[in-house]
């Protein structure tokens, strides 16, 4: 029978909150809402989801599998994560998606929300809590996301044009800056 502890609940809830910081990605997420017209909420909530509670059960166990290990996971997010970066910054676009409704998936529900950071962090809060409480923690954070996902547009008549130019910019250098400090930590440099 499954054992629920309240306080292991609030911080793991507390800590994905924090690495998937889905209020510093609005910026970007009204950028791919701009490029692709729309961004469908449920498919993007339920795909971070799905991905966070199977990296939880069986991440380490899939990654070796197929010959990779967490930092190599994590490099390979941190360049994509490097490019939304750039677009913000400099303003062009690098991912050129054929299906506008694609970009729920890719590059929204992985790697921007959950990502390498937030994949290899469930992999940590493994070995100090309870699998059900993580799970718990996760489908809130869910919640979390699926409302700002699907309050986007409201967000973005709330900032103005200037305040999301503004917002883009310096949200894109802080996502460069996390970039490069994911890319470090896991390469070694």
């Amino acid at each position: 029978m499954p054992h629920f502890v309240f306080k292991e609940i609030l911080s793991v809830t507390m800590i994905l909150f924090a690495i998937i910081d889905i209020l510093g990605a609005i910026p970007v997420i009204i950028q791919l809402r701009q490029r692709a017209g729309h961004i469908q909420s449920e498919k993007a909530s339920i795909a971070v989801l799905i991905l966070m509670v199977t990296f939880l059960l069986v991440g380490e166990e899939l990654l070796s599998v197929i010959g990779l290990d967490i930092a190599s996971f994590a490099i390979a997010g941190s360049i994509v994560i490097f490019i939304i970066a750039l677009e913000m910054v400099l303003g062009v676009d690098f991912f050129k998606e054929e299906a506008p409704e694609a970009v729920s998936i890719v590059p929204l529900a992985f790697p921007l929300i959950a990502g390498a950071g937030t994949m290899t962090t469930l992999l940590s809060l493994k070995s100090q809590y309870q699998t059900q409480n993580i799970v718990v923690g996760i489908v809130l954070n869910t919640i979390v996301v699926y409302l700002v996902l699907k309050n986007v547009h409201w967000l973005e008549r709330l900032l103005g044009k200037t305040g999301l130019h503004i917002l883009r910019k310096a949200f894109g250098v802080i996502l460069l800056a996390i970039a490069v400090k994911l890319f470090r930590s896991n390469s070694g440099l």
